[in-house]
């Protein structure tokens, strides 16, 4: 284990936008939100902010839906020279029903001239619609797609893309159709990868490869590999519906078996295997904790598990479609 407060931070370019983004990087929402949800200070966010930079981490997720995120992380990124972070900020088309619906493309528009002011910024490298289902790809390319275009134009932001909504069924995500239909289009796709869930490995890694797509991996540690009590009572479901083999791993600590040599926790395993392969150039860390933080970095330093131990991990879970 590295004992070193500075590891190099490894870097990967995003697909065709050409910027080299941090293979770990900060994101401002999950169940924390920045630290918002416990009440955490200016002063505390703007030390996370800082030790960040420290550590190499350079590209930094938000949205303005994110309650506060978008400013507090305007204001801790002060001092810090522009050409040296990377934003990502999103626009969430109407959440329920058609896009071709009453809302105005504008709102497009006006929300990311919203963005520019909370980051106290004048671009944004990467502007996502937010939570892209299949059914509504075409129409939000028809509508949207000028706007985006204009935005591009103006300066305004410089790389376009989606994110996926978190569906029990992967084939209603927008990652297919937008990597079958618009690649073209489309520079960059946030996606969930990881050891509970791997089914962007069929079709949507191996694409975003050939159509040099860049994607951020998000929420590849969140909701069950963190709390042992929740991952055994995973384990025991996926058991009890056949999704994996009733041998394939212990019923306590089930993940137990990854933890040596450079792999400190599970939680390292999981920031490793989703960091690992060759699709993937960024995993959004969620976390407010600056320990927990230099955990995650640590673990991006040799960003990878035995080869052994990854094929028993896509043995094991590889069927295993469901969000986690």
């Amino acid at each position: 284990m590295s004992t070193s407060p500075n590891p190099i931070m490894n870097r990967r370019t995003l697909g065709r936008t050409g910027l080299r983004v941090s293979l770990l990087s900060q994101g401002t929402g999950g169940p924390s939100q920045f630290g918002q949800r416990r009440g955490a200070a200016q002063a505390e966010q703007d030390a996370l902010i800082r030790r960040c930079i420290e550590l190499g981490v350079n590209l930094f997720d938000t949205h303005h839906s994110y309650g506060d995120s978008e400013a507090i992380l305007g204001r801790a990124l002060r001092g810090v020279p522009r050409d040296d972070y990377i934003l990502v900020s999103k626009w969430a088309y109407p959440r329920d029903g058609d896009p071709n619906g009453e809302r105005d493309p504008e709102d497009l528009a006006r929300s990311v001239e919203r963005s520019l002011r909370r980051l106290n910024t004048e671009r944004l490298e990467i502007l996502l619609l937010h939570g892209l289902l299949a059914e509504h790809h075409d129409a939000a390319v028809e509508r949207y797609m000028p706007v985006l275009e204009r935005l591009r134009e103006q300066g305004k932001i410089a790389h376009r893309g989606f994110s996926l909504r978190f569906v029990s069924d992967p084939e209603q995500c927008g990652a297919l159709a937008g990597l079958t239909k618009a690649p073209d289009k489309w520079d960059v796709i946030m996606l969930k990868y990881g050891i509970l869930n791997q089914w962007a490995a069929r079709e949507i890694l191996p694409l975003a490869l050939r159509h040099d797509v860049g994607i951020l991996n998000m929420a590849a540690v969140r909701i069950r590999l963190p709390d042992p009590a929740r991952l055994a009572e995973t384990i025991a479901d996926w058991k009890s519906r056949a999704l994996i083999g009733r041998d394939a791993l212990p019923d306590e600590d089930p993940l137990g078996w990854l933890v040596r040599d450079d792999v400190e926790s599970t939680i390292s395993a999981a920031y490793k295997f989703a960091a690992d392969h060759p699709a993937i150039s960024s995993v959004i860390t969620g976390t407010s904790n600056i320990a927990h933080l230099e955990s995650n970095a640590r673990a991006m330093e040799r960003p990878y598990l035995r080869p052994a131990d990854r094929r028993r991990v896509e043995r094991i879970f590889g069927g295993a479609a469901e969000y986690a």
